[in-house]
């Protein structure tokens, strides 16, 4: 009998020293190594990344540092593919995120939830200068030979490809309704004649937006976010959105294979979890990032109007077809970079 109520006693003591050393564990600061493309920098430190901290020290008493990278959407996958041991990946587009899966750095289903993996979406839209002197309309206003257009370099940036896919696709929606089908020569011209006007093609999206507001160019192709965070701040930055653009859709991924080495697959599922909030979506949509949460959406309606011709990227055929058939080797950019380098 006595030593039945020994080992209960020592049960109940190793119970006890369990617990509280969980809840040691559990109250430690923990650290997630964040890695995101430029443009949404200023939501994500100002706002969203804070307002998730206070929400975990609350719930669980626990403090969570941030390490954060913040660099174009492709040079920070083949980082992150390359060693840096993101815990979180939000990035600006679909195949940068499927490079890490491709890698074996996430080996889970990431778009296996009801907002397919992506976070945020926006537009991609023209700015121009105050009083608009060039009296820019629509993307064929970005051919004239006295209009010098900004965007970055799909080399690096995928604010880039947006815009290389918005232009190309365009040419595309415009052919269609005017005829009622594609036009791919049109579309295949219509890019171009804008491309043969860039004048700066800068590493990222956040970058080329600097070049435009130190005076150069007449025009950035650019983020519908990039332009609304100027106007918060209150800066004079006019811009229109044309009727036929594209839809962007920003994925964000735990990278299973860091986060399993850290140990921070809890709260980084716990973040992802917490961007798509109500609370972490309106925060993105006062930076100008149109939110994906449907409520949001709707109590946003009217600062997010929807273009008359809006497409996305499957219209183009998904990422793995414009990635070959625009950026490969032979793809319709490559050679219009090539053809118009040989002039």
């Amino acid at each position: 009998m006595n030593n039945q109520k020994n080992i209960v006693m020592m049960l109940l003591v190793f119970f006890v020293i369990f617990a509280q050393q969980t809840v040691m564990a559990d109250s430690k600061d923990i650290t997630l190594i964040f890695a995101a493309y430029t443009v949404p920098k200023e939501a994500y430190q100002k706002e969203v990344i804070p307002s998730f901290q206070k929400y975990w020290k609350e719930k669980n008493g626990q403090t969570v540092k941030f390490e954060e990278s913040y660099e174009a959407s492709g040079a920070q996958s083949r980082a992150i593919a390359a060693g840096l041991e993101a815990d979180i990946a939000a990035l600006s587009l679909e195949k940068d995120i499927n490079r890490l899966k491709d890698a074996g750095l996430i080996t889970h289903d990431w778009k296996n939830n009801r907002y397919n993996g992506f976070v945020t979406n926006s537009l991609v839209v023209i700015a121009y200068r105050p009083g608009n002197p060039k009296n820019i309309k629509d993307w064929e206003d970005l051919t004239k030979k006295n209009v010098d257009v900004i965007y970055p370099s799909p080399k690096t940036s995928g604010g880039a490809m947006w815009a290389v896919n918005a232009i190309y696709g365009a040419g595309l929606k415009i052919s269609e309704i005017k005829t009622g089908k594609k036009d791919y020569e049109y579309a295949r011209q219509l890019l171009k004649s804008v491309q043969r006007r860039v004048k700066v093609m800068d590493k990222s999206g956040r970058l080329a937006v600097t070049t435009f507001e130190n005076g150069i160019g007449d025009v950035l192709v650019t983020y519908e976010d990039e332009v609304l965070l100027r106007k918060k701040q209150g800066k004079e930055f006019p811009y229109l959105t044309p009727d036929a653009t594209i839809l962007i859709e920003n994925p964000i991924a735990l990278i299973d294979k860091n986060v399993e080495k850290h140990q921070t697959r809890k709260i980084a599922e716990a973040f992802i979890d917490f961007v798509h909030t109500k609370e972490a979506q309106r925060l993105f949509a006062q930076y100008g990032l149109r939110p994906v949460h449907e409520e949001v959406i709707k109590e946003f309606s009217e600062k997010y109007p929807v273009p008359k011709y809006l497409f996305d990227i499957n219209y183009l055929g998904g990422w793995d077809k414009v990635e070959g058939d625009i950026y490969g080797k032979n793809g319709l950019w490559t050679k219009i970079i090539e053809e118009l380098e040989r002039k």
